[in-house]
C-alpha cells in the first residue's frame, strides 16, 4: 500500500504524542498528582495509532486501556486526558474517574470498564446496528491477549461471524496477561488461530510496525465495509513496562525486554522516514518539539482546571433523557 508523506508524518506524530504523554503521566503519578492508576502502552503504541488512523470519521471504535493512541487519533485531546488523570472537571469523565476508563461518542469512542474483552460484544452490537440501517460504517475493537480467554470474546466473534457484521477485532498480543506469559495461557502459538473456530478471516501483523498495522487495518475495514464480514487481527508486540505503574514486572526476563527494545516502534518509524525520504531529521525534531509543547500545555491546563462540585458526583450516572450520541448510537 502506497502511503503519502503527510499520512506517514501524522502516524509518526501520534506515536510520539502517545509515548511522551504517557511518560509525562507516569512522572506525575510518581509525584502523587494522578488520582487513579496508570496503565501505559509503552512499546505497543503502533497498534492503537495504526488501527485508529485507518478508520473513517463516522466509524466507531471500542478501545481498551492500552489504546491511548486511539483516544488521541480520534480527537480526545491531551488537555482532556491530562485533566482526566488529575480528576478534574475538565477531564473526559468530568472528574468522576482518574484514569483511562473513558469514552466520548462525539469522537466515535465507546467507553469501557476493566473487564476485558467486554468491549468486543459492544463493538459487534454497533456493527449490527450499522448493518440493519444499511450504513457503510464499521466498528473496531481491541483487547489484550489475556482478554481473548474470556467468554465475551468468543461470544462476540461467533455473533459477528454468523451475521457477517462490519466489525474488525484487534488483539494487542503484548506477551503477558498481567503476569501470565502467553505460552502458559493458551496451547496455541498464535492467538489468531482462535478466529478459525468461528470461520473468521484472520491476520497476523508486526505490532511494532505502525505502517503494517495501518495497512492491514485499511484492508480489513474495506472488506467489512463491502459487506464481506469481520476480521480478527493479531498484533504481535511487547509491553515494555509492567501491567501498570505499580507493577515492577520482575517476572519478565530481562533478555526478552532487550530483544524487544531493539524493535521499538518509534525508532523503526524514524528509520523508515529517513531511509525513504519521507521526513528529514529537522522535520522530526520539529514534530518532537510540537509534541512536547502540546503536553506542556495539557499539564498546565489540568493543573489550573477546577475539581468538580460534590453534587456533580451523581450527575450523568442514570438515564434521565436520551443523550447526544453519534448519529443515533
Amino acid at each position: 500500500m502506497d502511503i503519502d508523506r503527510d499520512t506517514l508524518q501524522q502516524l509518526y506524530y501520534y506515536l510520539k504524542l502517545t509515548r511522551h504523554l504517557e511518560e509525562r503521566v507516569t512522572s506525575l503519578y510518581r509525584q502523587g498528582k494522578v488520582v487513579g492508576g496508570v496503565w501505559t502502552s509503552n512499546g505497543t503504541e503502533a497498534v492503537s495509532v495504526g488501527f485508529a488512523y485507518a478508520l473513517e470519521k463516522d466509524d466507531i471504535t471500542a478501545p481498551y486501556f492500552r489504546d491511548m493512541g486511539a483516544f488521541l487519533v480520534r480527537g480526545i485531546t491531551p488537555r482532556r486526558i491530562m485533566a482526566q488523570y488529575f480528576g478534574k472537571k475538565t477531564g473526559v469523565s468530568g472528574g468522576k474517574e482518574g484514569n483511562v476508563h473513558i469514552g466520548d461518542l462525539d469522537c466515535g469512542v465507546f467507553g469501557f470498564p476493566s473487564h476485558l474483552a467486554d468491549n468486543y460484544p459492544v463493538a459487534a452490537g454497533a456493527a449490527l446496528a450499522f448493518k440493519i440501517r444499511g450504513e457503510k460504517r464499521i466498528a473496531a475493537a481491541c483487547t489484550g491477549d489475556g482478554g481473548t480467554s474470556r467468554g465475551d470474546f468468543h461470544e462476540a466473534l461467533n455473533l459477528a461471524s454468523v451475521l457477517k457484521l462490519p466489525v474488525v477485532f484487534f488483539c494487542n498480543n503484548n506477551q503477558y496477561a498481567y503476569s501470565m506469559p502467553h505460552q502458559k495461557q493458551m496451547a496455541i502459538k498464535d492467538v489468531a488461530e482462535r478466529a478459525l473456530a468461528y470461520g473468521m478471516a484472520s491476520e497476523i501483523v508486526d505490532g511494532n510496525d505502525v505502517i503494517a498495522v495501518y495497512s492491514v487495518s485499511k484492508k480489513a475495514y474495506e472488506k467489512a465495509r463491502a459487506g464481506e464480514g469481520p476480521t480478527f487481527i493479531e498484533c504481535k508486540t511487547m509491553r515494555m513496562h509492567g501491567h501498570s505503574e505499580h507493577d515492577a514486572a520482575k517476572y519478565v526476563p530481562m533478555e526478552l525486554l532487550e530483544e524487544w527494545r531493539k524493535k521499538d516502534p518509534i525508532q523503526r518509524m524514524e528509520k523508515y522516514l529517513i531511509e525513504n525520504n519521507m521526513a528529514s531529521e529537522k522535520e522530526m525534531k520539529e514534530i518532537d518539539e510540537r509534541v512536547r509543547d502540546v503536553i506542556d500545555d495539557a499539564e498546565k491546563f489540568a493543573e489550573n482546571s477546577p475539581y468538580p462540585d460534590g453534587k456533580e458526583a451523581i450527575e450523568g450516572l442514570y438515564a434521565t433523557s436520551i443523550g447526544k450520541g453519534v448519529k443515533g448510537l
